[in-house]
């Protein structure tokens, strides 16, 4: 899980021979972090090991306490996981970075390992519905209290702190509305109280959104999602300042045991080499997409952060690059309008999943928002006629002709209730 052990006299090829500061992040994705074995291999290497073996007694105490430079359990670390890492690393920015089995397992890891009982945290309301579960639900099962406020509210966010306040939590933008959190206001808000900014940073990918330069002092990614992006394998990854990562971090990952599996982790280095190549033919599509849904009969709200109609359009221009590869929607005729929907559809796939080559659409409040409270989904924007939908790699023009089987279905189901 650490980002900077390497396997000694295993090593004799280092791939990345000038300063990541000389490079784009085009080239850090292909290349950082790559150690090559004794063989000279050009893809990086998997090693399915759980365990390693050591010169001597000696050795292996050394290696224990840090002394001698090395591996000693895959819990921990792993060759492969540590290229993956050291390439997060350098693309995010960050001084480490340190992996888990998911993207859930993330997020409640850079939670859990900071916070005590009679802590407090401030969140913004939009969430993932697990995200929410976290929060809302077992961190008040070890006493620490949790404030939920409207994320575009600062004045929320500056009245909810407290003496107590350790964590402030957001995602920006968010599961599924892609509502989004003033990452530099809310980090100068968090600091003035000694507190911590986690953000979660999925949808707008690290192509597109530096949390860390903003001011947040951790970002999580779930790299199931763009970062291996072809529906293969799951994985998480927290990263965030030296300090914090020995101190807190690395101290919880290590006892708990939340271990990125090395397969998957060499899955998630392959996936990074042609990230920024998906995410912008992606990204294209999903505006003209939205451009599309926005004109259709039946659509009755349109969400892109960078669609001239996103209520938080000025933040999101100042914010991210890009409005990346998620568009969401309402259509007509609730819950039954948008099942109608989704039934006419014949290319995209519904699924849950999201960030993938395939164009994938989910209706949140029967899926990912289910077992969010009715009352708080309707605050948030997430009717039943809400839609999300995960721009993929087929062309434009087969989506948007897809997605207009969809408004007609609506169209024609609103008109035979009228009659």
């Amino acid at each position: 899980m650490l980002a900077r052990q390497h396997w000694c006299h295993y090593t004799s090829v280092m791939s990345l021979r000038l300063p990541p500061d000389h490079l784009s992040p085009e080239t850090l994705l292909v290349r950082g972090g790559t150690d090559r074995s004794r063989f000279g291999e050009t893809s990086e290497a998997l090693f399915l090991t759980s365990g390693y073996v050591y010169d001597s007694p000696e050795s292996a105490a050394r290696r224990f306490t840090g002394e001698e430079p090395g591996f000693v359990y895959s819990r921990y670390s792993n060759p492969t996981l540590a290229m993956l890492a050291e390439r997060l690393r350098l693309m995010e920015g960050a001084e480490t970075c340190h992996l888990t089995a998911s993207g859930m397992a993330a997020v409640y890891a850079a939670m859990l390992c900071h916070v005590r009982t009679g802590d407090h945290v401030v969140s913004a309301r939009a969430l993932f519905g697990s995200c929410h579960y976290i929060l809302s639900t077992i961190l008040p099962r070890f006493g620490v209290e949790v404030t939920f406020v409207d994320g575009t509210d600062l004045a929320a966010w500056r009245a909810a702190f407290r003496p107590t306040t350790k964590l402030a939590f957001c995602e920006s933008p968010a599961n599924p509305t892609l509502e989004l959190v003033d990452i530099a206001a809310v980090a100068e808000i968090a600091h003035r109280h000694g507190a911590r900014l986690v953000v979660d940073n999925v949808f707008a990918t690290p192509l597109y959104q530096k949390p860390l330069a903003l001011g947040a002092d951790v970002v999580t990614y779930s790299t199931t999602k763009h970062i291996d992006g072809q529906g293969r394998c799951l994985g998480g990854a927290i990263l965030c300042d030296d300090a914090f990562g020995k101190a807190e971090i690395e101290p919880f990952l290590r006892h708990t045991g939340p271990a990125l599996s090395p397969f998957n982790a060499w899955v998630m280095l392959k996936g990074l080499e042609t990230l920024p190549l998906r995410v912008e033919r992606m990204t294209n599509s999903a505006a003209s997409v939205a451009d599309a849904l926005a004109a259709m009969p039946g659509v009755t709200r349109l969400l892109y952060p960078h669609h001239p109609s996103f209520p938080q359009r000025d933040l999101a221009l100042r914010q991210m690059q890009r409005g990346s590869t998620l568009v969401a929607f309402e259509v007509a005729g609730g819950r039954t309008g948008a099942f109608a929907f989704l039934n006419a559809l014949k290319l995209i796939d519904i699924s849950n999943n999201l960030g993938d080559s395939k164009s994938l659409i989910t209706h949140p409040p029967t899926t990912t928002h289910r077992a969010m409270p009715e009352a708080d989904r309707l605050a948030l924007g997430i009717t039943e006629g809400f839609l999300r939908l995960s721009v993929g790699l087929e062309a434009a023009s087969d989506l948007i002709a897809d997605l207009a089987r969809g408004a007609d279905a609506v169209v024609a189901l609103t008109r035979k209730a009228a009659e």
